[in-house]
């Protein structure tokens, strides 16, 4: 395992600028942001993918400082109910899988996105509740869309060799390790968990029980270090699905947070242990989106409690076992 960071918070400055940065605070990896709702400030994707002497440029820029890319970034919904809209996701999404095959990256993450309630309907519609039935209804319909469509990128993805890591994300439609799995059996091992915990933490998910979970079927093909603090003053009166703006810090039921300002020192050396007992030895990707602090701090507050977490080395033989 290693610390990587998602460097969308460094997006207004140089990629060479972000990379010296992240170098000189012990990061080992990178995540690139290459379209969708991350951007593409470091990396034009289809400039790059035209281009193989930016692609050796790309990963000079990288390599020479000692780092890795863990995976290339694209958040969108390419199941939007509107043609164009998921089109223009959908493009952006083989264009990464391209991409990171030409790089040689083993991931691309995303959402799995979210279709409307039905075929008329030209807004998504994210169902919580089986009843009434119509919602029900719904669910039914929009996993159907939503089979289909990753199906045949299941299967893009695996012409290229590069693995999908879904981001489990309330409003999506895979956005808890159920809906994760049933997505990756009903399409192919290449759909896997982008294991983000801070959506699932305020959902009162384990997130120890659902590494285990997800990591029993090696569907763990990414992970984000991003907290969550859920504030009870606020949740017991209005729970925990909060409209109110991330701005209003003051008003929110539940926050992201920087490593160790939502959770503990000791349940990241679970979270880390767990994701070793699973098998999983990737990069341990920082998301910084606390809105308590600046972009650098939170990077290097979480880079200082994942480094007295993360094992360097790979464990001996149980000599005391025998």
């Amino acid at each position: 395992m290693y610390i990587g960071v998602l460097t969308v918070p460094l997006g207004d400055e140089p990629l060479d600028d972000a990379l010296d940065y992240l170098s000189g605070v012990g990061v080992d990896g990178v995540e690139l942001a290459v379209g969708g709702w991350p951007g593409e400030d470091h990396v034009d994707r289809s400039a790059v993918l035209a281009d193989e002497d930016a692609q050796a440029d790309l990963l000079d820029s990288v390599e020479s400082r000692d780092l890795q890319i863990s995976a290339l970034a694209t958040h969108n919904n390419p199941l939007h109910p509107v043609e164009e809209t998921a089109a223009e996701a959908d493009t952006e999404l083989r264009e990464a899988i391209e991409l990171a095959d030409a790089l040689d990256v083993n991931t691309v993450t995303c959402f799995s996105g979210l279709p409307a309630g039905g075929p008329n309907d030209e807004v998504p519609n994210w169902i919580t509740a089986p009843w009434p039935t119509e919602h029900a209804d719904a669910h039914d319909y929009q996993w159907e869309v939503a089979v289909d469509y990753w199906s045949d990128l299941a299967a893009f993805a695996d012409d290229h060799g590069v693995d999908i890591a879904i981001e489990m994300h309330p409003n999506m439609l895979v956005y808890e390790p159920t809906g994760m799995l049933k997505l990756r059996e009903a399409t192919n091992e290449r759909i896997g968990a982008n294991f983000d915990p801070s959506h699932l933490y305020w959902q009162d998910i384990s997130i120890t029980d659902a590494i285990r979970f997800l990591g029993e079927e090696d569907a763990i093909h990414h992970f984000h270090a991003k907290d969550t603090k859920v504030y009870e003053s606020e949740s017991r009166i209005k729970g925990v699905l909060d409209t109110a703006s991330y701005a209003d810090t003051a008003d929110r039921s539940w926050l992201f947070r920087s490593i160790g300002y939502g959770h503990d020192e000791g349940h990241w050396k679970d979270v880390v242990s767990t994701l070793r007992m699973v098998g999983y030895e990737g990069a341990l990707s920082i998301e910084h989106e606390d809105a308590l602090t600046s972009s650098k701090e939170g990077l290097e507050k979480a880079v200082d409690v994942l480094s007295r977490a993360v094992f360097e080395t790979q464990p001996g033989e149980a000599y005391w076992a025998e």
